[in-house]
């Protein structure tokens, strides 16, 4: 049972951090609000009498020492995690907690990944980078339609996104990614990270009905670049996205999103079809639901429920798949969130 644990939330009052204490809230673990802005902290504090509130920054350890003080976990949902994932980490190690965020920078996670694989595992702990929408949904389709293949030659994840308003945090994000790679882009090819200075292809792809065929980005390079061949013998990933979300995540005009439930979720909808392929053999897996960052919640807190109450596969950095048994996790997911799941093929 993890009821009544503390779990600290760095960067509590962001847009996805408020869905994560919601989140954690609902399953009857104690948020600890945390994160750079003091007064931001202080008013979440005020909607939530009796949570501990405690300010922390990246660049003072005793501050986030503090703040993970009596926490059994934390959930880092403040980004750009190019700056916040290490020290966040760093602390998490001495206070000798899992850690796990939900980092869309694919650079911020192939980072943790290169830095922490060792220590963690020395230390017997969990550190699981990526635990979102992207990178850790996909990575759990592709674990659970890989079923019982130990390796495949490729594998696609296509994102139908019905509308993509960014939060600042996801405009902040990408600009700190195009920075770290000179503007060029990133994909996973012939097993290994490849970097290129041409358009990315359109291209069509099939998505269950009633979608059905849309035109999309291909190549458009998101985490699951990373957590995918962390743990699974693939050496070509590629992810899609819809040419109309693609359009609208980089428009400068596009606004932030807009809740129209009391959950706080946007109207925004989501359907993600992963195929992966082995000789001429295919296998898929389809998963659907309502606002990627309302989603992300339920997936870190169900990662930090599996560790506290000890239903992992490994210790150490891992990826969502490496970790967790992928069609028990995604399964849980639909009986407590908007997803649905539909095999295919």
């Amino acid at each position: 049972m993890t009821a009544g644990q503390a779990v600290a939330v760095f960067g509590a009052y962001g847009h996805t951090g408020r869905f994560v204490v919601a989140e954690l809230l609902n399953r009857g673990l104690v948020p600890i609000l945390t994160g750079r802005d003091a007064d931001k902290l202080a008013a979440l504090g005020a909607s939530h009498p009796g949570l501990a509130v405690r300010p922390a920054t990246v660049d003072d350890a005793a501050s986030l020492d503090r703040a993970l003080a009596g926490a059994a976990a934390v959930i880092n949902v403040a980004g750009p995690f190019a700056s916040t994932a290490a020290p966040v980490i760093e602390a998490a190690l001495r206070a000798g907690i899992p850690y796990v965020d939900v980092a869309a920078e694919l650079e911020a996670n192939a980072d943790t990944f290169a830095r922490f694989a060792e220590r963690a595992a020395d230390a017997g702990t969990v550190v699981i980078p990526a635990m979102a929408f992207f990178g850790g949904l996909g990575d759990l389709l592709v674990t659970a339609a890989m079923g019982d293949w130990t390796s495949a030659d490729e594998a696609h994840v296509a994102y139908a996104l019905s509308s993509w308003h960014p939060t600042a945090g996801t405009r902040s994000a990408g600009t700190v990614s195009r920075q770290r790679r000179e503007g060029r882009r990133v994909v996973f090819s012939e097993g290994r990270m490849q970097y290129r200075d041409d358009a990315p292809p359109t291209t069509k792809w099939s998505f269950p009905e009633p979608m059905g065929v849309r035109s999309v980005i291909g190549e458009f390079t998101m985490a699951d670049v990373v957590t995918v061949p962390s743990h699974l013998a693939v050496p070509e990933v590629r992810t899609y996205m819809t040419v109309e979300a693609a359009k609208d995540v980089v428009a400068p005009e596009t606004p932030a999103p807009t809740a129209v439930d009391e959950a706080g979720r946007s109207a925004q909808t989501f359907l993600v079809d992963v195929v992966v392929r082995s000789g001429d053999e295919e296998r898929r897996a389809t998963a659907s639901g309502q606002d990627i960052y309302a989603f992300s919640a339920p997936l870190a807190v169900e990662a930090v429920q599996r560790v506290l109450t000890g239903r992992i596969k490994t210790v150490g950095v891992a990826s969502a798949g490496a970790i967790f048994d992928a069609p028990d996790f995604l399964r849980a997911l639909t009986e407590q969130t908007s997803l649905s799941l539909a095999p295919r093929g």
